[in-house]
């Protein structure tokens, strides 16, 4: 009986467990990270491919990244009562898990109902590597090392895009396009180690009570996100509102979207906490995070398009083409984590949408005759200003939040960039589409057979191709011809060029609203915390 006293006191004096080191939990996070935003990019690039192998069309194929899109986007803004509920560090391993084996299965798949499923539910597994990857990040660290932190975490986030179309790309010309999926479970591997030795969850998530799971909530969330995701993939192939479904979609995206809104609102214990947005730092930054997102997303879009398009390069080629920009983020990532604790972040935000946006302006120039390296210096500055951009703006954003407030805030933060970079591809294809059209019948305007320049134009065409064996008529026909694609590149090249001026636009039109951004005070641990 003596001897029982003694077994707490022996609990007691046993030494802690050590606190790892913040920056092996930060490269754990970010393996996460980097697999589920490379993910994102990369099956973009084997579209064609998998249309091919699937007995698909291409526009069923492109499913294939909605139905990802979709799921994923549902899960990101949950993420933070799930991780609640279960325990963030197990629904992490959880979802690379699921991230991992769904990715084999998208690999294997034999018909496209499998991949559409597979994909699915990859992307419902990688909704959550995002914001819980940055809420660990935020709170290993101290506040005034978090932009240190969040440069590593946007090594991933910012990176990753760039490499996908030129990883992507590679491993389906020299392998297959199912290597694309394949190359997931090595690093979902690696990663699950590293979180399991490295990863705690802190106190408050051990002892928390998110309540009853509101599956009302999650319901409504899923309807309107999916309907916006579905819209915007779809709209510009069915003439946008020209369309009766789309019209309909619209309508349900809207009831479902007030009726979201008003239940998490009036729920005691809400799925998804929208009262964070009474945080003015938080909701600017999510407003500036989605005008990022469809910035970086869009340029991700135009320019392999282009070099493809226009130009005919090869997927690997033109995904090389646009490959310095990731140069550009990386060399950004340790002077602004350094900068974000030495000064005004507000600074650093404003100059990176700056340089985004000169950027923009410099690809405004592009013509017919650019070679592959053309646009080097405009590719660096712009992974450059994206790395000044995410870096400063994600830590100012949440600088003045609770770490209980992190987890749901990133899910929010995270779901505005991503429906940001899905507004931003969809308005950039649909600029290019219709501005082509508007250029077109302007060129053709120029092109009046009568005027003596187009004559000698032509007589020149039908020299040369009589030259080389035509018959005259035949001769006149492939002139016709030859004229006419020349048409059609030049009204597409425009569509591009304004494409890009307009993207300039939307950056500088960002400065201003960066100084509506409270400053962060960075003194100390309690800075964050105002």
């Amino acid at each position: 009986m003596a001897a029982a006293p003694s077994q707490p006191n022996s609990a007691q004096s046993a030494p802690p467990r050590p606190v790892p080191n913040p920056w092996l939990i930060a490269i754990a996070v970010m393996l996460a990270t980097f697999m589920e935003v490379l993910d994102t990019s990369i099956a973009a690039v084997a579209l064609p491919y998998i249309a091919g192998s699937l007995s698909a069309t291409n526009d069923e194929a492109t499913w294939v990244l909605t139905s990802y899109l979709v799921a994923n986007a549902v899960i990101l803004p949950a993420s933070g009562w799930f991780a609640l509920r279960f325990g963030r560090k197990r629904f992490l391993i959880t979802c690379i898990i699921i991230f991992t084996v769904s990715s084999f299965a998208c690999g294997a798949a034999t018909g496209l109902a499998l991949i559409l499923i597979a994909r699915a539910v990859q992307g419902a597994g990688g909704g959550a590597l995002q914001p819980l990857s940055q809420a660990i990040l935020l709170e290993s660290f101290p506040p005034q090392k978090r932009g240190m932190a969040m440069a590593v975490f946007a090594l991933g986030v910012v990176v990753a895009p760039v490499l996908g179309p030129t990883l992507g790309g590679w491993l389906t010309d020299t392998y297959s396009w199912r290597w694309a999926f394949y190359i997931n479970i090595p690093i979902g591997v690696f990663a699950i180690f590293m979180i399991s030795r490295y990863v705690e969850d802190p106190p408050y998530i051990k002892t928390a009570r998110p309540g009853k799971f509101d599956g009302i909530g999650l319901g409504l969330l899923g309807v309107w996100l999916g309907c916006l995701q579905i819209i915007l993939d779809k709209g510009q192939e069915d003439d946008w509102f020209g369309a009766t479904w789309i019209r309909w979609a619209t309508t349900i995206l809207v009831i479902s979207f007030v009726a979201f809104i008003v239940r998490e609102l009036r729920h005691k214990q809400p799925l998804v906490d929208l009262k964070i947005f009474r945080h003015r730092n938080f909701t600017i930054g999510c407003l500036l995070i989605g005008l990022f997102g469809a910035g970086i997303y869009g340029l991700i879009t135009l320019l392999p398009l282009f070099y493809q398009e226009l130009m005919g390069y090869t997927a690997f080629a033109a995904g090389w083409a646009v490959s310095p920009r990731g140069i550009g983020a990386i060399c950004a990532m340790p002077a602004i984590g350094y900068l974000t604790a030495k000064m005004d972040n507000r600074y650093l935000i404003a100059f990176g949408f700056a340089l985004f946006g000169a950027a923009s302006l410099w690809f405004g120039e592009v013509n017919l005759s650019i070679g592959q390296w053309s646009f080097l210096w405009a590719i660096l500055i712009s992974g450059f200003g994206s790395g000044c951009v995410f870096v400063p703006l994600s830590t100012t954003a949440m600088a003045f939040l609770k770490n209980e407030e992190i987890g749901n805030a990133s899910g929010l933060y995270n779901l505005f960039r991503n429906i940001g970079g899905s507004i931003g591809i969809s308005v950039v294809n649909t600029i290019v589409t219709r501005h082509a059209q508007v250029h077109r019948t302007e060129l053709s305007g120029s092109l009046s057979a009568a005027r003596l320049s187009v004559q000698g134009a032509m007589q020149g065409i039908q020299h040369y191709l009589g030259a080389q064996g035509a018959s005259p008529t035949t001769a006149v026909q492939r002139s016709y011809g030859l004229l006419n694609q020349a048409l059609d590149a030049q009204a597409r090249l425009w569509s591009y060029v304004d494409d890009f001026r307009y993207m300039a636009l939307a950056c500088f039109a960002c400065v201003p609203i960066v100084f509506t951004l409270k400053k962060a005070v960075r003194k100390g641990p309690a800075g964050a915390a105002h």
